[in-house]
């Protein structure tokens, strides 16, 4: 009997669009000997089975092994971890997903566990004086700063500040969409990314290459149309040094490790030319959208999507007994 996958995508999250092309993705790449259906979630949460809406525990039990394909709010803070307990689903577990998309406690523990470098930031809270904000932010991080919601991916409501007012009217807008924000040293740099898979060609952690992304010169960071826009350049091998390389790899390892991930992973960074290599932060349910940069990197090493995603349903079945409470 075929081994049946219900797919998740949507959901109520700013990354919405960007799930359902990762959730198709999965659809249309998963091996055939393999019976997948989506399960669709709505803006409100509401769980589709085709046009038909469910309460999730009539749902699940259809299907062998859920295949999260959800990014952002609720799919990747850990809330609807809770909701698959007791089920084989791929990704993280709840109390992992949290701490991964918490970018001010992952940078935290990084840096305390692993002796990474991370850049300077401050977390702002909805209620707080914004003006009061921005006056310890310039003395804590000076000017230029990034902006962003402290919980939350896809460069979605990520701003550059360069200025005393454009960082007031940041903050400002940032805690229209988010309850937690941070404000975070801007660094001069290449960026970088590297992913990591659980398992892949017999390694316990098997590091993918890493990718470095040249936006196009009139955005200073890879924002959300240069991701989705095909207007960056995305370089995979990067041009890194063997060192660089290396250390890459190793930090994206150490993350999926400290954050207590499971079966792949992707970490993103700043390649300072004079300081060094600087950890952002760690997507636990990275983009598998054929404009996303895991698959860029599988392909460099010759895994399809296909046994990528075979692989990451085997890894999810086989960890059926051991799932985080």
């Amino acid at each position: 009997m075929a081994i049946t996958i219900g797919v998740l995508s949507g959901g109520p999250s700013d990354e919405h669009e960007v799930s359902l092309k990762s959730g198709e993705a999965v659809l249309n790449y998963l091996p055939e000997h393999y019976q997948a259906e989506n399960i669709y979630i709505n803006p409100q949460a509401v769980w589709h089975l085709g046009e038909v809406p469910y309460e999730p525990h009539k749902i699940l039990p259809r299907f062998d092994v859920i295949f999260n394909a959800l990014h952002g709010t609720y799919g990747e803070d850990g809330r609807v971890q809770k909701v698959l307990r007791g089920f084989p689903f791929t990704g993280p577990a709840s109390v992992s997903a949290a701490l991964a998309m918490d970018k001010c406690a992952a940078k935290e523990l990084m840096e305390r566990e692993y002796g990474t470098q991370v850049p300077l930031h401050y977390k702002v809270r909805y209620g707080e004086h914004t003006e009061a904000a921005a006056e310890e932010i310039m003395a804590l991080l000076g000017l230029p700063v990034i902006i962003k919601p402290n919980a939350g991916g896809s460069s979605v409501g990520v701003v550059l500040a360069r200025t005393t007012e454009e960082l007031v009217n940041g903050l400002n807008d940032a805690l229209e969409r988010s309850s937690v924000i941070v404000a975070e040293q801007y660094l001069m740099g290449r960026e970088a990314t590297c992913a990591v898979v659980e398992g892949l060609r017999g390694e316990d952690l098997y590091a993918l290459p890493p990718v470095e992304i040249q936006p196009p010169v009139e955005r200073p960071f890879f924002d959300y149309s240069s991701k989705y826009d095909g207007i960056s350049q995305e370089i995979c091998p990067g041009r890194f040094s063997p060192e660089e390389k290396l250390t890459l790899q190793e930090t994206a390892k150490a993350a999926h490790r400290v954050l207590g991930l499971r079966h792949y992973s992707r970490t993103d960074f700043i390649v300072h030319p004079r300081q060094g290599i600087y950890y952002l932060e760690t997507n636990s349910l990275p983009g598998i959208t054929p404009s996303s940069l895991l698959p860029l990197s599988l392909d460099a090493v010759g895994v399809t999507m296909s046994e990528f995603l075979e692989h990451v349903v085997k890894l999810a079945l086989s960890q059926r007994s051991r799932h985080e409470l």
